[in-house]
């Protein structure tokens, strides 16, 4: 990543330049224009970025900034083959200045792209390695693993079952095609006027004839899965537009909870992102409720598009707070930005960024019955004794998760290696050492004991948010994190700022250097 210097000025001149570096909001046929755009020069752009003449880039992604730059993220292909691991970002300013982010600094180059080993044997292997309930493997593809290590020629199988706790599973396994060893494998599904049951009276989006289809916020729809486990279920309805009663007893409840929060969640993203939707397109996700029979656990899948909620314990706590409705719909935007793969400091990364986004949905929500905090799932009580999942300011206090980053935080689950990520983002918020906010009390250490002062939490949002859509890629660990949330906050107030200042130092006090 190329840090750009720039020195800070008058307040005004920070907003001035905090104003210039947001996203537009853009049309969907801005966007349609956009993408369209940035294909049509991607052979120029790779090669002014020096690719090899058997890459291509593929457009993902366009986000313009208000000042003229223009970050546009890509996949790429080598000889025609997916490069799995070589997505990359390209930054021109208004210019004509470029840099790039890559996932890799690796050159894309194999001896050969004729496999050795067949592709049944690679979706023998990737079957035999899954602890999956009744599994299956999808046609393997062919493709370029560039994200560790040597590019290799690689099979990609996808096993598809059910997770221990009924959680479905969609295991991404790459294989070596020359030897048949597994090179790395991720688990693709990421988890974890109406009466709700935690947010009170509120106000839903419903289509005439009443169904639970919020027409002003891209079509979001809530459906009713009815314990299944599969499928979309069916849409809900009502004859009076008056949803729930409040309990878990009335099956409209749930309904009345995920899809409250999908609506808080898409203004949040509007309103303070600057995003218009999950994909930016204007396309809403939709929400699938009574998933299972007493599932306790929450996730969104990229292959439906769609978050699906449990009913927790007893089918009496539904896994729809506000919180983690904020949470799964951000894995969402984590996946049609960075795609920080859900494995190792990447995944603990994701599972942060969805937590960051989950918190500070429920802050902008400023609602009464289930004030803003920097807990997550306290409402949901999933271990039955009135603690929440994980702590913001202190997140070993959940027993499992880490403070600060080590060599081996990567090998914890990534719901637990996204702790110093969750600390680092309450340290920027709120600052280190005891407080009370929202009658919650809090006590933050610091790895090296310094003391960090906050910048406030919309700031801090919006510096995660800015990194996570224009620097951040599929491989990004917390070094690359640090460098990513750097170059954002210099691209907003400026690289002599008290904010660069203090992002710099709420990375330091979760030891990362």
């Amino acid at each position: 990543m190329v840090a750009v210097a720039l020195t800070s000025g008058s307040a005004s001149a920070q907003a001035d330049r905090e104003e210039g570096a947001t996203a537009l909001v853009l049309s969907a046929a801005q966007r349609t224009a956009a993408l369209k755009d940035a294909q049509a020069e991607a052979a120029t752009t790779a090669r002014a970025i020096g690719l090899g003449g058997k890459e291509k880039l593929v457009v993902r992604d366009v986000v313009k900034d208000t000042d003229g730059t223009v970050h546009t993220r890509y996949e790429r292909t080598y000889d025609g083959l997916p490069v799995v691991g070589g997505d990359l970002v390209v930054h021109e300013k208004k210019s004509g200045a470029r840099s790039a982010t890559k996932a890799t600094n690796a050159k894309i180059a194999v001896a050969s792209t004729a496999p050795v080993i067949s592709v049944a044997s690679a979706k023998k292997s990737a079957l035999a390695a899954s602890d999956a309930k009744s599994e299956t493997a999808s046609s393997a593809r062919k493709v370029i693993w560039a994200a560790t290590g040597r590019p290799t020629l690689a099979w990609e199988t996808v096993v598809t079952g059910v997770q221990q706790d009924g959680t479905p599973s969609e295991r991404h396994v790459l294989t070596d095609a020359a030897t048949g060893k597994e090179l790395y494998a991720y688990e693709a599904i990421e988890t974890g006027t109406g009466n709700s049951q935690y947010s009170g009276t509120v106000t839903l989006g419903t289509a005439p004839s009443y169904t639970l289809t919020d027409t002003s916020r891209g079509g979001h729809k809530t459906y009713d899965l009815n314990g299944a486990t599969n499928g979309t279920g069916t849409l809900f309805s009502d004859p009076d537009d008056t949803w729930g009663d409040t309990t878990a007893a009335n099956r409209q409840t749930a309904a009345v909870d995920a899809h409250y929060g999908a609506a808080v969640t898409w203004d949040f993203y509007k309103n303070e992102l600057s995003r218009n939707g999950i994909r930016g397109d204007g396309v809403a996700a939709y929400s699938r409720v009574h998933y299972g029979n007493a599932y306790v656990n929450a996730f969104w899948s990229d292959q439906c598009f769609c978050m699906t909620y449990g009913d927790g314990a007893a089918n009496l706590k539904p896994l729809t707070s506000l919180d983690v409705a904020g949470h799964e719909m951000s894995h969402g935007l984590t996946a049609s930005t960075a795609g920080l793969r859900y494995s190792k400091e990447s995944g603990g990364l994701n599972e942060a960024t969805s937590d960051i986004f989950g918190t500070s949905v429920e802050f902008y929500a400023a609602n009464a019955t289930d004030a803003g905090d920097y807990l997550i799932g306290e409402k949901i009580d999933i271990r039955g004794n009135g603690t929440p999942l994980r702590y913001m300011d202190k997140p070993s206090r959940d027993g499992n998760s880490a403070d600060y980053w080590s060599r081996t935080v990567g090998r914890l689950d990534v719901h637990n290696s996204s702790g110093p990520a969750n600390h680092f983002f309450y340290l920027l918020s709120e600052g280190s050492g005891a407080k009370t906010i929202n009658g919650v009390s809090y006590d933050s250490p610091t790895y090296d004991g310094s003391t960090v002062t906050g910048i406030g939490r919309v700031k801090a949002y919006k510096i995660w948010y800015k990194a996570l859509s224009t620097y951040m890629t599929s491989s990004t660990n917390y070094a690359g994190a640090r460098t990513a949330t750097l170059q954002a906050t210099s691209d907003l107030y400026g690289a002599g700022s008290a904010e660069y200042t203090a992002v710099a130092a709420a990375w330091t006090a979760i030891n990362v250097k």
